[in-house]
């Protein structure tokens, strides 16, 4: 018995039609749609401050005004955590779109994660809750489910718990479910999407992942036949190590163990994935608190020929009497210029200004005008990217852990009833798996300097203010010479903003993989834009373009 579940959204903003393609490419019995990330609930958090009633992702709703009757005549299930903030608000906005439409639908929600009022001074608190919730909503017939903020993993697993009964002690299973959940999360990621080796296929419009599960917790990672993109071992480890740290991958259901995961190609365009065991959950549950921490202001300051260093000192001293009163300032020169360059543009350098402080006034009109003002009487060639603005506010994200009793699990069933959703029973401390023996290295033999890029694939993403890259080989070789090769001292000479702070290398062989988390590289957050990429996106990719001596038996 298979169940077949498709994913339509990776965020909120991904492709709109995305939801009509999975309903009308091929069978699902669900289609899964992920909104939330640590900067949406930020934003949602913001549009609540104007409207209580608002809070969750109104782009579901148009989608499925276009969709809800085709999900209805399919027979697909629909469950997102695009309720956000507001589950029990969207919730009903579904139920009044599905009488406006006359589709008769069942439509049920989940809720108790939202911890706000526990944590005076946030602006959203919520805890990521499991599975078991989505399943109880689907066990007594719910056609639509809507959750807050439940792990992304669990719109999988919640769905299969409820089709094969699986209980709460049922670890390697749920595990299974909890790592096809989080290759599933990210949309277009596992089909060529942001792919190290985007050139092994047309990934022009890569289509949506779905996922064939098994009662024992296999799986195979597929897509729609005729869509774009392509589905091999690679693009789907690339989203195993996505957000990622250790061995150990924790959930309010079970603690999956990433490196028992075996992958395998099953077909074109077809990898399975089995071998996944689990672990009792950790005591805890982690929750997200997204508060405002000031507000930022920036100016981009162009730099052209000659003379670049004494440009930058020259505006940088003419700025200072404007800055004494800001609490954060940071200066950033961006050497894009060239020499003897055949266009102005990259002749150029950026100098970047960002200004942070509790008070707007501060990093607006004064930040602002100073920078104005130094229009005829700076620099030669004096111009900025954008003109300066008024300052914007900046969000802060922090995690903390809650005991599992600490919330309100509750699903909300279509009839209105309200079921308690009972914390795990059984629990484990999250402890670090010691690390595996290294495979045997390879032999000495010539090298070439080389990017590393050549011979590994990279993956990278933000945890909060912790940034994770994941790398891995493709071929056995490869993993004996990257697993010696980048240890964490090789990884901080590479990636010098990493020098300064806490570097963890944990070792996957299964996946042929490292993976590396920089802890304190985004500062508070996504939100708090602390770094050039705010969210590590292309962390690894700037990695994969350092030099290394590479061996040539591998180039």
């Amino acid at each position: 018995m298979t169940l077949r579940i498709g994913n339509a959204s990776g965020f909120y903003g991904d492709r709109f039609d995305a939801m009509r393609e999975m309903l009308t490419g091929g069978d699902l019995d669900v289609l899964t749609g992920d909104y939330l990330a640590e900067l949406t609930m930020l934003i949602l958090g913001r549009d609540r401050l104007k409207d209580p009633g608002a809070g969750y992702a109104r782009t579901f709703l148009r989608q499925l005004e276009d969709c809800l009757g085709l999900a209805h005549e399919r027979g697909v299930r629909i469950v997102t955590n695009a309720g956000g903030l507001n589950p029990a608000g969207l919730a009903d906005a579904v139920r009044a779109l599905a009488d406006r439409l006359d589709i008769p639908v069942r439509v049920a929600h989940v809720e108790g994660d939202d911890l706000t009022a526990a944590h005076p001074g946030s602006l959203a608190a919520h805890a990521y809750l499991g599975g078991f919730g989505i399943a109880a909503c689907l066990r007594a017939g719910a056609d639509v489910v809507v959750t807050g903020r439940v792990t992304d993993a669990a719109l999988v697993s919640g769905p299969a718990a409820a089709h094969f009964g699986w209980q709460e002690t049922d670890h390697d299973r749920l595990a299974g479910a909890v790592v096809a959940g989080h290759v599933l999360e990210c949309g277009a990621q596992a089909t060529g999407g942001n792919y190290a080796f985007f050139r092994d296929g047309d990934v022009r419009r890569p289509g949506f992942p779905l996922a064939e599960l098994h009662d024992d917790g296999s799986c195979v990672i597929t897509k729609h036949p005729g869509t774009g993109g392509f589905v091999d071992i690679g693009t789907v480890t690339a989203q195993l190590l996505y957000e990622t740290a250790g061995a150990r991958y924790a959930g309010p259901d079970v603690t999956a163990r990433l490196d028992t995961v075996r992958l395998g190609q099953d077909g074109p365009d077809r990898v399975r994935i089995e071998g996944v065991r689990g672990e009792a959950p950790p005591p805890t549950l982690k929750v997200g608190l997204n508060k405002l921490g000031g507000f930022r202001n920036e100016v981009v300051f162009v730099l052209t020929g000659l003379d670049i260093e004494a440009k930058a000192a020259l505006v940088r001293e003419q700025m200072e009497p404007a800055l004494g009163k800001a609490a954060d300032v940071r200066w950033e020169l961006v050497r894009t210029d060239r020499a003897d360059a055949p266009s102005e543009e990259t002749a150029s350098a950026l100098l970047r200004l960002v200004v942070r402080d509790p008070d707007q006034e501060v990093v607006g009109r004064a930040l602002s005008g100073a920078a104005v003002e130094l229009a005829l009487a700076s620099y030669p060639g004096f111009h900025v990217l954008a003109p300066p603005e008024k300052g914007a506010p900046y969000g802060v994200f922090e995690d903390v852990y809650v005991p599992h009793g600490a919330v309100d699990h509750v699903a909300v069933l279509h009839d209105g009833r309200r079921v308690p959703v009972p914390p795990a029973h059984d629990t484990a401390v999250l402890d670090e798996v010691p690390e595996p023996p290294l495979p045997e290295p390879l032999p000495p033999g010539p090298t070439r300097r080389a990017p590393l890029g050549l011979v590994a694939g990279a993956r990278s993403g933000d945890k909060g203010g912790n940034a994770n890259v994941g790398v891995w080989a493709r071929t056995d070789d490869a993993w004996r010479w990257l697993a010696h090769e980048l240890t964490t001292d090789r990884f901080r000479e590479l990636i010098p903003e990493s020098r300064p702070l806490k570097v963890t290398r944990y070792v996957l062989p299964n996946l042929r993989a490292l993976n590396f988390v920089v802890e304190g590289i985004l500062g508070a957050g996504v939100a708090d834009r602390h770094r050039f990429d705010p969210q590590a996106k292309a962390l690894g990719e700037w990695l994969r373009s350092r030099h290394l001596d590479i061996p040539e038996a591998l180039l």
